[in-house]
């Protein structure tokens, strides 16, 4: 008899739900995912995919138990992946209850429907876990065995999720993993991520569109990977022998100065960087102007500056490839949307503009 395989997403529209998606459905998993409802459509990751017979969307939403337990006593799910959270460090200053009602509480939401459901011994849950449990780190490079030090609203949140599911998996022997994720970008992450502001700047201003970047501590380290890589190493999680807790991550690191020079250069602008802290900008050799600048906005009251990833038992116990696409291979592939994207967006304006004038003149009805 073949064994089923439905899988239920929640946070299916955001990055990693989507490439999550696609992955499983090239596998033959039956995908379901939880959406919110809401007057704004913000499912485009997600859109190419509506109307595959293996797709399915259903609303729900992180802080409403009882939909959630009606949703999963629908599907039935083998597997639930457990991507959905305020995910913004900084916004989780503004938001801290927000924060951690959808991203602590939520995962405890999770867990109680899979047991209400008594799909204890048969649904595996994967929940994505964050570098940010580090915070303040007490050692590099960051692997399992490494205390945590969660050092803002967001960390701490995440901190209460991974906890109770590891309760879960002791006190009723649920098959619940957190895959403690490192920063994992792409051409799908969000405008307000500083990966992505900074490509969509670089491009904006190759093309004209900005004068300026504005980034604020430029000698944070990340270990940057590629999302598509890492929803891989999820599903592997799920199909390892036994539930076990994994670093996701590159095991290499690079400042956001490293990011945002990488980027420019693919953008078609070399830059020089001059001062030192606040006073620290970027600038175009060829033009000789300020094209990145630090502004003091965007520090955070409490910044975690050194992540750094060790996948070693990634790759060991899950044969995963933490080196897929290197980190110049990300930018690049970035870069390259977003130069595309500026100049369809443009296009797109200019086409809006024209027609308007067309309208006010008569000569369109």
């Amino acid at each position: 008899m073949t064994k089923r395989n439905i899988a239920l997403i929640t946070g299916v529209t955001g990055q990693d739900g989507s490439y999550l998606s696609e992955f499983l459905l090239a596998k033959g998993y039956e995908v379901h995912g939880i959406i919110r409802r809401s007057s704004v459509d913000f499912r485009q990751r997600i859109a190419h995919l509506e109307g595959r017979p293996n797709f399915h969307l259903h609303y729900a939403d992180m802080g409403d138990s009882m939909s959630l337990v009606k949703v999963v006593g629908k599907v039935l799910p083998t597997e639930i992946y457990n991507l959905a959270a305020q995910s913004h460090v900084q916004v989780s200053f503004d938001s801290p209850e927000f924060t951690a009602d959808v991203d602590a509480t939520g995962v405890l939401r999770i867990l109680e429907a899979v047991r209400t459901n008594h799909l204890e011994k048969t649904c595996r849950i994967y929940q994505a876990s964050t570098s940010e449990l580090y915070g303040k780190v007490e050692e590099v490079p960051q692997n399992e065995n490494t205390p945590f030090h969660p050092y803002s609203p967001y960390a701490v949140a995440k901190l209460y999720g991974f906890w109770i599911i590891k309760e879960y998996r002791e006190a009723y022997n649920m098959f619940c993993c957190s895959g403690i994720l490192f920063n994992h970008e792409s051409e799908r992450r969000g405008e307000t991520f500083v990966t992505r502001k900074i490509t969509l700047a670089a491009a904006r201003i190759a093309q004209g569109k900005q004068d300026c970047l504005f980034l604020g501590n430029l000698d944070s380290l990340r270990d940057w990977g590629y999302a598509k890589d890492y929803v891989e190493c999820m599903w592997l999680i799920l199909q390892h022998d036994k539930p076990e807790d994994f670093v996701i991550a590159t095991g290499v690191q690079h400042t956001v100065r490293e990011f945002a020079t990488l980027a420019f250069k693919y953008a078609g602008i070399e830059l020089h960087w001059e001062g030192e802290g606040v006073h620290e900008k970027g600038i175009d050799v060829a033009t000789g102007k300020t094209v990145v600048a630090v502004s003091e906005d965007f520090y955070r009251p409490t910044d975690v500056v050194n992540l750094w990833g060790d996948p070693t038992k990634a790759r060991a116990e899950l044969g995963w490839n933490p080196q897929k696409t290197t980190f110049e291979q990300l930018v690049k592939i970035m870069v390259k949307h977003d130069m595309e994207k500026v100049a369809a967006d443009h296009v797109a304006s200019v086409t809006r503009i024209n027609l308007a004038e067309y309208l006010e003149k008569g000569l369109v009805k």
